[in-house]
């Protein structure tokens, strides 16, 4: 039988909330990856997205770089083809992306929160995409709640630390290959930076996580699944109990790769105050403490989009 990344459905958690916290935390602990179903996210609210997305990346790449945000490590707006690449890779990847953040009400409660900006030629972008930052952002919520049952905290441990979270909503768009002698791929191995991702698949196969035994498993998503992983700072956070799983997006092979990619990932961080300080419950004499000296989540942040090159030093 093959093996495949466990799919869980989220609304168990509110009637069969003891099981459900054990198989979430087995998924993780195993895999890093869970895809979780029954979320309530509909098709359309999906549909929307990628139909404004996929208008945005269709326009004239000059009109696009217009929306570029120089200084702020590609938080916001557009970022082109070649610009990021993965950790300790010297090859760029083979995307571009948008960023969208927290909308606020008020003032920012921290400098890095920076103003959203939206695509004038695409007038329905703003609204498609904000609607699915939502949805995705209280979904991660219900993860977070059964994650920290899973760590022996308060259900509501994550709900002040995430509040004011510098989370990203990430359209991605990786277009045909056209020279299929680079060594480039479309996203280069490598862990995600923040708490928790949710991604919104997209049905074209690519993504692959890295197992134990270091051979690569293909992640199949099922039709409604969003497929959640582990990224670093909850690795850290647990003590590696929770483990950030290296994965890639692989370049397709034959006719395929004439043909465009589109994935749209949400990426959930704390609130950019927060202190990454490994919790008590997960260490142990047979697990101690890899972190002794905690971390600003904001520094945390900052160092790792020097590493990925959205990010100059002179920047930061």
């Amino acid at each position: 039988m093959t093996q495949q990344v466990p799919t869980l459905d989220i609304r168990r958690f509110a009637t069969d909330k003891d099981n459900f916290v054990a198989e979430i935390g087995k998924a993780y602990t195993e895999f890093g990856f869970c895809g979780i179903s029954g979320h309530g996210i509909s098709d359309a609210v999906v549909d929307d997205t990628y139909s404004a997305i996929k208008q945005f990346f269709a326009l004239p790449s000059d009109v696009k770089a217009r929306y570029y945000q120089p200084g702020q490590g590609g938080a916001r707006g557009y970022t082109a083809v070649g610009v990021e690449k993965a950790k300790d890779s010297n090859h760029p990847d083979l995307k571009e992306f948008w960023h969208v953040g927290r909308e606020l009400d008020g003032p920012a409660p921290h400098p890095s929160l920076y103003p959203n900006v939206w695509p004038t030629e695409v007038p329905e972008f703003k609204e498609a995409t904000y609607r699915l930052f939502m949805e995705l952002e209280n979904l991660g919520n219900r993860v977070l709640e059964a994650l920290a049952l899973f760590l022996d905290q308060p259900q509501d441990y994550f709900a002040d630390k995430v509040n004011f979270g510098n989370s990203i909503l990430r359209p991605i768009h990786y277009p045909p290959i056209k020279d299929t002698t680079t060594q480039s791929i479309r996203a280069g191995q490598h862990e995600d930076i923040n708490l928790i991702t949710l991604l919104v698949g997209s049905n074209e196969a690519g993504l692959e996580i890295l197992r134990r035994d270091g051979s690569w498993l293909p992640v199949t998503t099922i039709e409604g699944t969003i497929v959640v992983n582990i990224g670093d700072m909850l690795q850290r956070l647990t003590n590696h109990v929770l483990p950030s799983t290296t994965h890639r997006v692989v370049n397709p092979a034959g006719s395929a790769a004439d043909e465009p990619r589109y994935s749209i990932p949400f990426f959930m961080h704390p609130n950019p105050d927060f202190v990454i300080e490994t919790l008590p419950s997960c260490i142990s004499a047979d697990r101690p403490n890899r972190y002794p000296e905690p971390i600003n989540s904001n520094d945390y942040l900052l160092q790792r989009l020097e590493e990925i090159g959205l990010l100059k030093k002179s920047e930061k």
